[in-house]
């Protein structure tokens, strides 16, 4: 038997359309998360020095959505500060969404071949295309773990992880 290089054994073990429906999965749980909160909770509430989930949620949308826009081939936009665009949950989830269609319109155009390629991401984080999306998919489930902690907290069962 053959052995396969390592990038095909990475193409074989993930393809992109399944990677997309997996992040799909994650995005509309955060969805669901951001919809538990009570309004001024969602702006305000904060435990032990943690931004409050606003803030975290942009955070989300900033990197993932800039960065897929990136390696597409567009410009990332900036990361700094992350100042929160909505002012409220309805405002939040509209721009949710549109990240999220804008996110998965362009991780579409990201060829499979080119996940090994090194880049410079946002102008200042060396790593490979494929290291820097797991980067955004990992962030996007450790803030929404802090906001897990929040809702639960607040006395609110957030949805069920699992059920992505």
């Amino acid at each position: 038997m053959e052995s396969l290089n390592t990038k095909e054994k990475i193409e074989t073990l993930i393809k992109p359309s399944e990677l997309l429906d997996h992040w799909q999965g994650h995005r509309g749980l955060t969805r669901r998360v951001i919809e538990a909160f009570p309004e001024k909770e969602f702006f305000e509430y904060s435990i032990g020095g943690m931004r409050p989930a606003a803030q975290l949620i942009q955070e989300m949308m900033d990197v993932s959505t800039g960065g897929i826009r990136e390696m597409a081939g567009g410009e990332a936009g900036e990361i700094a500060g992350h100042a929160v665009k909505a002012t409220s949950i309805a405002d939040t989830l509209a721009i949710w969404d549109e990240n999220t269609a804008e996110l998965f319109e362009n991780l579409a155009k990201i060829p499979a071949d080119k996940f090994h390629d090194r880049i410079l991401s946002f102008g200042q984080y060396e790593g490979t295309i494929w290291g820097n999306i797991f980067y955004f998919l990992d962030n996007e489930i450790h803030h929404r773990a802090q906001a897990y902690v929040y809702l639960r907290s607040l006395g609110i069962e957030p949805p069920a992880f699992w059920d992505r």
